[in-house]
């Protein structure tokens, strides 16, 4: 069994800096690598989301402006007004002293 004593304990710290160096070491050197690879990445997944968006509404408008002189409003996704339900009737209370 190892007694606490005060090498053992400065060994210990010693330790805990030096990861810590190493880790922000090599932190500096590869982070910026994997930042760059992720936006790259993130970057190419936009410009696909931008081509396929714009080929499929290339298709729809091909399909739904055969007629020059008929216009079509889609109105499946306006927004609705919201009814309120009346639950009974309001009844103003007085306090009497």
């Amino acid at each position: 069994m190892q007694e606490a004593s005060f090498t053992n304990l400065f060994k210990t710290i010693m330790w805990i800096i030096a990861f810590y160096y190493i880790f922000k070491f090599l932190a500096k050197i590869f982070l910026p690598v994997l930042v760059k690879k992720a936006v790259e990445k993130a970057g190419e997944n936009f410009q696909r989301q931008q081509q396929y968006n714009q080929y499929n509404q290339g298709n729809a408008w091909q399909n739904t402006n055969t007629n020059k002189d008929e216009i079509i409003i889609d109105t499946t996704n306006a927004k609705k007004s919201r009814e309120t339900k009346k639950v009974g009737e309001y009844v103003d209370y007085e306090e009497i002293d």
